[in-house]
């Protein structure tokens, strides 16, 4: 699959082609804000400031009232601005390296680390060690606070995910990303033991098993009305999300879960294991107030009660190398907190 960017002029810098499907009548603003890949990092605010300064064309023509209703099949052409210089500071920040070519770079990034700077969180985030790490070798089509970035994971989740060095980089693996095709596997630890066998979790919407007990779980994700921090299950607004997962280990009340991805949207395995009714040990956001029962585990309970993050590691990243063709895949081993989690579970 092609790259959802296109080469424009290189004093205007990118464009991002997108046909409308099936948001015929919304608004424009809404209508791209669904519809733009998760890889472009463009959020609602730069889209409506984009819209506004003549940046979004329909038929060459630029069309600047986000009101406008959209109509399935028309195409829209997004300039994106060139990159600019980077504001954010290197910083001399450890990282794990497991890969690095001229292109790309895969890091196991500990829990605590932001990826990329926020209001909230201005340094030491992964970008700011990225600069210090890679020098001005990083793509920048990202934008200004988000070089080299494809994909994320949460602050508090553990493992690997790959950076661009290179534009033709950022290009190929933001295709990938867009084409579902990259391989993410995930552990999780998880409250209950989630059964095809469970009328309730079969009665769900979006809810089915498929063979070898996997489960399936397909709903759309979009921002919570309310807690704009948080995503939330809707079914006829937001973007289609799909996760599996299988038990790997059954401690009773508990299970080591294998998640993986068919699509990449914020939170979705913590929001669907929590919409499932089987959130994460440890997750304050999606696990509800849920907790590891003192008769089953004993004095672990309280260990597993006070886990101080979401249980969740980004365990395996395969992909096609953007620029060689050549199929790679890493793996991460659970970090020490998670290990110490299941040995006392076991227990």
């Amino acid at each position: 699959m092609a790259s959802p960017f296109e080469d424009a002029d290189e004093d205007i810098g990118e464009r991002l082609v997108i046909v409308i499907a099936d948001d015929a009548g919304q608004r424009l603003d809404k209508a791209l804000a669904a519809a733009v890949p998760e890889e472009a990092a463009l959020s609602r605010s730069r889209l409506m400031k984009m819209i506004a300064e003549g940046d979004v064309l329909r038929d060459g023509v630029a069309v600047t009232d986000p009101k406008t209703k959209v109509r399935e099949g028309e195409q829209y052409e997004l300039v994106l601005a060139p990159a600019v210089d980077v504001e954010t500071l290197p910083e001399n920040i450890t990282l794990t390296v497991v890969w690095e070519d001229a292109d790309l770079i895969v890091i196991d990034k500990p829990a605590g680390m932001v990826v990329h700077p926020a209001p909230g969180t201005p340094s030491g985030t992964l970008v700011n060690a990225l600069l210090y790490h890679c020098g001005d070798t990083l793509s920048g089509i990202g934008g200004e606070r988000r070089p080299g970035i494809v994909h994320r994971i949460d602050k508090d989740t553990t493992g690997l995910l790959v950076v661009a060095k290179s534009d033709r980089a950022h290009h190929g693996l933001a295709a990938q990303f867009e084409a579902h095709s990259v391989n993410r596997h995930y552990l999780a630890v998880v409250h209950g033991v989630p059964s095809a066998y469970d009328p309730r979790l079969r009665g769900l919407k979006g809810i089915s098993f498929e063979a070898g007990g996997i489960l399936k779980i397909a709903t759309h994700l979009e921002r919570h009305r309310t807690d704009r921090q948080r995503q939330a299950v809707v079914w006829n607004s937001g973007r289609h999300a799909v996760t599996r997962a299988r038990v790997v280990e059954d401690f009773g009340g508990a299970a080591l879960m294998e998640c993986w991805l068919e699509t990449g949207r914020t939170h979705q395995i913590r929001v669907h294991m929590s919409y499932a009714g089987h959130g994460l040990v440890g997750d304050q956001t999606y696990g509800g107030k849920r907790k590891l029962s003192p008769k089953i585990f004993g004095d672990a309970a309280a260990f597993g009660n006070s886990f101080p993050r979401q249980a969740l590691h980004a365990a395996t990243l395969g992909f096609a190398h953007p620029v060689t063709g050549e199929m790679l895949e890493f793996s991460s081993p659970l970090p020490a907190d998670m290990e110490e989690l299941l040995q006392t579970l076991r227990r």
